[in-house]
């Protein structure tokens, strides 16, 4: 039964971070879940070496992963045409652990198809190849192939994710004890 959620995504760096994650818990709970954000933690303040608060937050948000039942991840693109690298890792490692990810992206289109229109300046004079002549991976999904295959990606928001989760858990037979 899932009744935890990692929200994973770069909400953390925003300038309303704390209200970003109050949001996102209230909208967990709205659905029946309970959000685990990872700002609800603080660095100790006798921790004051970056590299010391880096391991003490890693510590912390790896154990939040494991005391949830499942991960929710705000995948949109983060500065660039990618999502935030600590939520892909997050999103990893839960899927490593056996937890069900649910990703929500904010539009419809494959994932080069997404670059192309919201990153025009990653895209080469051909159109097809990248400006430093890379190719764009296209089996027509959203993300990258190790993000979009492991993980059901909604379009839209946190609450249209939640409505997801929900609905796919009312559709599962019930599990006999």
């Amino acid at each position: 039964m899932i009744r935890t959620l990692y929200l994973a995504g770069p909400d953390v760096f925003r300038p309303d971070a704390a209200q970003r994650g109050e949001q996102l818990k209230r909208s967990c709970a709205e659905h029946g879940f309970e959000g685990l954000f990872p700002l609800d933690q603080a660095v100790p303040a006798q921790i004051r070496d970056p590299a010391a608060q880096a391991q003490w937050i890693y510590r912390a948000n790896i154990a939040l992963i494991e005391r949830a039942d499942a991960v929710l991840a705000n995948l949109d693109f983060f500065r660039g045409p990618e999502p935030d690298s600590g939520t892909c890792f997050e999103v990893g490692y839960a899927v490593a652990k056996g937890k069900p990810v649910y990703g929500y992206i904010p539009e419809h289109g494959s994932f080069a198809e997404r670059i192309r229109l919201r990153h025009p300046q990653a895209i080469g004079a051909d159109g097809v190849l990248d400006t430093r002549g890379w190719s764009f991976e296209e089996f027509g999904l959203p993300l990258n192939l190790m993000l979009s295959v492991p993980a059901p990606l909604v379009v839209g928001d946190a609450p249209a994710a939640l409505a997801r989760l929900r609905r796919d858990l009312a559709a599962q037979p019930e599990q006999a004890p």
